[in-house]
């Protein structure tokens, strides 16, 4: 009975690691389609019996322009081209953070956010982290830098049921992601700790004012070297 049961869960394992590498490596070269957010995002609003909103359109890094790269970086993750998934620092600030009884806040990277958000489920349980420092791994060696901000950026929750970078540009602005200016990049950038509260055009004053640190740090920063 015990060796069935290691038998068993042996194959589990290996199954997981196959399908979950293969993944990875799909999505390096194909968009993905969806993530487990905005089918959660969707169920809700079926459940709800609310107006179903769900855009996403998928385009390329060279279609998104450099302000919306350079305003995400500035907002969410400085260190994004120089670690290796994790930014070790910001990770034990919110440790100790966390520790005093501070707002709870995880350190994330971009890299991390990417892995989250397309291969698992919203949460803070320890199988969910152990899960997304795994996914963070694969795809830091995978994809690369490009390819986790083209992922990230056509993924990220950005409004109310509006996904990635191309559709938050035209539901916020009526255009592009490309035509994005610095300003309309930064107010963007600014939403994502809660896009379905905040609005990018037109926001409170402390969007407006993470909009203005926002563009004051992305004048520290060339254009990002993938």
């Amino acid at each position: 009975m015990i060796k069935k049961f290691f038998k068993f869960l042996g194959k589990v394992i290996l199954y997981f690691f196959g399908l979950s590498i293969g993944l990875v490596v799909l999505f390096k070269f194909v968009p993905v389609p969806f993530t487990p957010l905005m089918f959660i995002r969707t169920a809700e609003q079926i459940i709800e019996g609310k107006e179903l909103v769900w855009k996403h359109d998928w385009i390329s890094i060279d279609q998104m322009g450099m302000p919306i790269q350079k305003a995400v970086i500035a907002s969410e993750d400085g260190k994004f081209t120089n670690h290796n998934g994790f930014d070790m620092q910001a990770i034990e600030k919110a440790y100790k953070n966390n520790q005093r009884g501070k707002k709870i806040k995880g350190g994330s990277t971009i890299s991390q956010q990417t892995a989250k958000n397309v291969f698992l489920w919203p949460g803070r349980s320890y199988i969910r982290k152990g899960l997304e420092a795994y996914f963070t791994v694969l795809i830091e060696v995978v994809w690369g830098k490009e390819r986790i901000m083209e992922v990230y950026l056509n993924s990220i929750e950005m409004g109310k049921g509006i996904y990635g970078i191309e559709a938050a540009a035209q539901h916020w602005y009526g255009k592009s992601a490309k035509n994005l200016t610095k300003a309309q990049a930064a107010s963007i950038a600014a939403i994502l700790p809660n896009p379905r509260v905040y609005k990018a055009k037109n926001g409170s004053r402390y969007i407006e004012r993470r909009k203005s640190a926002i563009v004051k740090q992305m004048r520290q920063y060339s254009n990002p070297n993938y």
